[in-house]
């Protein structure tokens, strides 16, 4: 995309449920936003904390969204409601086959007056291992907004 997104502040919640323990993460970066008719796109770099950096597209449309990430980790995983989509993941360690079942994806674009807000739930199977729940919550507001 060549044209000039806004800078966003972006927060990302990942919460996994894994045979009853919990593990979550949280995390914050600043990206960009683009919209584009119905697609709206979102672009952050994540640093690993070895020095090492990973790029993420996220795509969302109205009946589906992509989170493509490359560098250190890559992988294009594809959420459809209802739907189960495949990919791989790859990281320094080797690669996964990732099997993802998406139950519900909510979200909402941002507006003068609220943030942008992406809910997913989902479950992943990493190699035909057993499932794991999953929940993505990601919301982004413009900086220098409120």
């Amino acid at each position: 995309m060549t044209q000039q997104g806004r800078n966003v502040m972006i927060e990302l919640s990942t919460s996994i449920l894994d045979n009853g323990s919990q593990e979550e993460s949280h995390m914050k970066h600043s990206g960009e936003f683009f919209q584009k008719g119905k697609l709206d796109v979102l672009r952050y770099v994540e640093q690993g904390e070895d020095g090492s950096s990973t790029k993420s597209l996220i795509t969302i449309q109205p009946d589906k969204v992509s989170i493509k990430r490359t560098g250190n980790v890559t992988m294009n995983q594809q959420f459809q409601q209802g739907q189960i989509t495949e990919n791989m993941l790859k990281h320094p360690y080797g690669s996964m086959h990732m099997e993802t079942s998406t139950q519900t994806i909510s979200y909402q674009a941002p507006s003068e007056q609220s943030e942008g807000r992406l809910i997913i739930d989902y479950t992943v199977k990493l190699n035909g291992q057993d499932e794991r729940s999953h929940e993505i919550k990601l919301t982004f507001t413009e900086e220098g907004a409120k």
